[in-house]
């Protein structure tokens, strides 16, 4: 193990959490990175190619960054609470006339407590995602 500590990097596919999981690798840290993968586009009637977010090609991005970089990465699976806690919310605002946020509620109910609970079984001190990063001299 690292002397600076083992961080989980959720890791989207994109540059943000791409460069915040080559940042902490370069730094010393012991990362493992995690994909969440939130929907099964083929399964909902959509294309197999579809991109953005927990898509296929987005956690293959990030797998193959991980696989370059020599740290494990790992896909942590809530299509199923994503379906239940977001998709039908979503489903019912929109019916409703209204503009439902499914970030909100899965930064809220899902995410987070998806990768802490992930983060202690791997014995992890950290975690860290691309998200509003800063870096400070």
């Amino acid at each position: 193990m690292s002397s600076k500590g083992k961080v989980l990097v959720a890791m989207s596919g994109g540059i943000d959490s791409s460069m915040a999981a080559l940042m902490l690798h370069d730094e010393g840290y012991e990362v493992i990175g995690i994909t969440m993968k939130t929907w099964d586009y083929a399964s909902a009637g959509g294309s197999r190619k579809e991109t953005g977010c927990c898509s296929l090609d987005s956690i293959n991005d990030a797998r193959i960054l991980a696989v370059e970089q020599g740290f494990p990465h790992f896909i942590l699976d809530i299509r199923d609470e994503f379906g239940d806690q977001v998709i039908d919310n979503f489903v019912e605002e929109y019916i409703a006339g209204r503009t439902p946020n499914p970030c909100v509620l899965c930064n809220t109910h899902i995410k987070w407590e998806a990768l802490l609970k992930r983060a202690d079984q791997l014995g992890c001190d950290y975690i860290a995602t691309g998200h509003y990063a800063q870096v400070r001299n």
